[in-house]
């Protein structure tokens, strides 16, 4: 295998590692707090990555194995850490959230997309950013109103 087949490898495994050495620095309750919203992120993107399969989306260079280790790096990397930060910093405070989430999203779909297609990692194909960045800005309203919801006081009867 040449080195230049090594670098989306060694970048997916980056993203993952990279992500997860931040969750030391989060809340013990935070983290606690914010997993059940985080695994429901992680659903969405999943169901997005499936769809993804059958309408061509993106492509990865090699087999259906490197794909799903492509998304999945995605997924429980950035995704999945990601999305209990920005509800740390941000529950509350829905002007704070949205503006966390656009910024990041048009980050990942712009400049980081570039680059990662640049890198090989990843080849968008029947989808474009701004596509990608409504689906997961809408993921953002989703999963906010799943958080409100999972964190109403119950009420007794």
């Amino acid at each position: 295998m040449k080195k230049k087949d090594q670098l989306p490898t060694v970048i997916r495994i980056g993203l993952i590692i990279l992500s997860w050495s931040t969750i030391f620095f989060l809340p013990k309750e935070a983290r606690k707090k914010y997993v059940p919203v985080a695994t429901f992120s992680s659903l969405l993107v999943v169901i997005l990555s499936m769809l993804s399969f059958h309408f061509k989306w993106w492509r990865v260079k090699g087999g259906i194995l490197d794909k799903t280790f492509n998304d999945f790096s995605f997924i429980f990397g950035p995704y999945f850490v990601g999305t209990m930060w920005i509800f740390h910093l941000s529950f509350g405070k829905f002007w704070l959230y949205s503006l966390i989430n656009i910024f990041m999203d048009t980050s990942l779909l712009y400049p980081f997309n570039w680059l990662f297609q640049k890198l090989n990692v990843y080849k968008l194909v029947n989808i474009t950013p701004k596509q990608l960045l409504y689906t997961t800005l809408s993921f953002a309203l989703a999963l906010y109103g799943y958080q409100i919801y999972i964190t109403r006081p119950k009420s007794s009867k």
